[in-house]
């Protein structure tokens, strides 16, 4: 029998924020920034509301530990080759939030100038119900897209388990998780339906080269 051996792996990462407080006042920041700019702005956001991107300064406290968190799932996502030639890198986020309602999605895009991605949820909009007709999933697109395309309609590759490859998988939001993916995959939300109302904080990070550090005399 054949050896399989399954290359290009696409890093995907899966956490937990741990403090309901702080989960309560990145809610509460951006309930209050809402209310203070109504309009947002337009970017993949079908309907909901997209802040700005400055949520690191408005934000408080929890926004920037929510950006610590971010850059410790990134630091364990990646392999600095350099470190030892004397470069070392930092992170710098750009963060914003999103609040959707029913009827409201995000069409497929990528965050070009940034290396990771991650998205923190707040609130799932779910109310606890798992019904999956509610929708509102994040939904990854198979980056190998040539290959998805020249397929046959009814010939699919093999996955790691030996099951049929999923080229659109899709996340269901909870309230808590966060997760982090390289930034050229492309990525969407379904329509959500939930009952309630769904608010989420998106996360680019650029990383930044440290300045080198001189030996004292």
């Amino acid at each position: 029998m054949a050896q399989t051996r399954f290359l290009f792996a696409t890093p995907f990462l899966i956490d937990r924020l741990q403090s309901p407080e702080s989960i309560a006042a990145l809610r509460e920041s951006i309930i209050a920034r809402r209310a203070h700019d109504p309009d947002g702005v337009q970017i993949s956001n079908i309907g909901g509301w997209h802040s700005d991107t400055r949520m690191i300064e408005w934000g408080g406290e929890a926004a920037r530990a929510l950006a610590f968190k971010a850059f410790t799932m990134a630091e364990e996502g990646a392999v600095n080759i350099a470190r030892d030639q004397g470069r070392d890198y930092g992170w710098v986020p750009e963060m914003w939030a999103n609040v959707s309602e029913k009827g409201h999605a995000n069409q497929y895009h990528t965050h070009p100038g940034s290396l990771w991605s991650a998205v923190a949820y707040i609130d799932d909009g779910y109310d606890g119900s798992d019904d999956p007709a509610l929708g509102g999933e994040l939904q990854l697109l198979d980056p190998r897209m040539p290959m998805v395309r020249m397929g046959s309609l009814d010939l699919r590759f093999k996955d790691t388990d030996g099951r049929v490859q999923n080229n659109e998988p899709m996340i269901r939001p909870q309230t808590g998780l966060i997760v982090m993916f390289p930034s050229w995959l492309q990525h969407s939300v379904r329509g959500f339906y939930g009952p309630g109302t769904r608010i989420s904080v998106a996360i680019n990070l650029v990383p930044a080269l440290k300045p080198p550090t001189t030996a004292k005399r």
